[in-house]
């Protein structure tokens, strides 16, 4: 593990992505066009990392994939922090971006984006056609007691620090989700120690995963407190805007896709284990369902047949 460690620290920088052109902008927030013609989709990230996951490399991209299958893909950029909370994220920036693209819309939720494409879908009405989700956390209560306690403790150690830098960046972050997952995080560094060929892939991978710019105090407090200690989003007791967010009254098309070997976002918490949506369970994990080697034939194909649906 250590040696493997050792190899991605001593690896060269990769060329920065090139970014695709703004299209809007609201704040810190953009909507970037990756182009292609038909339907118009809209991909949400995660807030805690970049949107590169997504598009991650010439050959290794989900959007490009959706490009090439017939669909107009958009994505939506966080970019730099912003002081608001969840339920803002949404009100004050992705529901208004995607209202001004005045044509009704796919939406595409990745982990914490699905949490609040979903929201997004509630409020604005018949403006999304359809919702995927992917690997995306909706009924909180389905991590495990063990889970929920390492978090909670993550979170009363934590929450001093950030007060003290006024935000929470990745390197306070991520422990939380170390956490979850310990064993993934030393088995691949170890297999990445002993791996030969070309390491350019993984060492993009890893700069993603710990990569992003600070979290907001107040949008830490809602993942913690709001989603992850109450289940405000389960219950359907998450208020966004001044709307409860019920995700049972919601009857458009939703393909709610779980990675069957998922730790960080297990599938026990997916909407469709009690609630709408039509269950995809693909046999990855987390980050491996976008991105590894059958993600193309697993995900990719799947989910652009289900978007180009009339």
């Amino acid at each position: 593990m250590l040696a493997g460690l050792r190899r991605y620290q001593s690896a060269p920088p990769l060329p920065a992505r090139t970014l695709h052109p703004e299209i809007a902008r609201i704040g810190a927030v953009s909507l970037r066009d990756h182009g292609g013609a038909g339907p118009l989709v809209v991909l949400v990230p995660s807030l805690i990392n970049p949107p590169d996951v997504l598009d991650l490399a010439p050959g290794n991209s989900l959007a490009a994939g959706l490009v090439a299958s017939g669909l107009h893909v958009l994505t939506i950029d966080w970019g730099e922090t912003e002081p608001h909370g969840l339920a803002e994220a949404v009100t004050d920036r992705l529901a208004p971006l995607i209202a001004g693209l005045g044509r009704p819309v796919a939406l595409l939720g990745y982990c914490l984006g699905g949490t609040l494409a979903l929201a997004a879908t509630a409020l604005l009405s018949d403006r999304v056609q359809r919702l995927a989700l992917l690997a995306t956390p909706w009924h909180f209560s389905g991590y495990d007691d063990s889970a929920r306690a390492g978090l909670a403790a993550w979170w009363a150690g934590a929450l001093p620090i950030a007060q003290g830098l006024g935000s929470v960046p990745m390197d306070l972050l991520q422990p939380a989700f170390w956490s979850l997952d310990p064993e993934s995080l030393a088995a691949k560094f170890e297999a990445f120690g002993t791996a030969t060929g070309d390491s350019d892939g993984f060492v993009r991978l890893e700069d993603w995963a710990n990569g992003g710019v600070p979290l907001s105090i107040t949008a830490a407090h809602d993942l913690a407190e709001t989603l992850f200690a109450a289940n405000a989003s389960g219950q359907g007791l998450w208020q966004v805007g001044g709307t409860v967010i019920n995700a049972s009254a919601l009857s458009l098309p939703i393909l709610d896709i779980i990675a069957g070997r998922d730790r960080i976002v297990p599938p026990t918490t997916a909407l469709s284990t009690a609630g709408p949506g039509t269950p995809l369970v693909l046999d990855a994990g987390h980050v491996g369902m976008v991105v590894g080697r059958r993600a193309p034939e697993q995900l990719w194909a799947p989910l652009a047949a289900w978007l180009g649906e009339d």
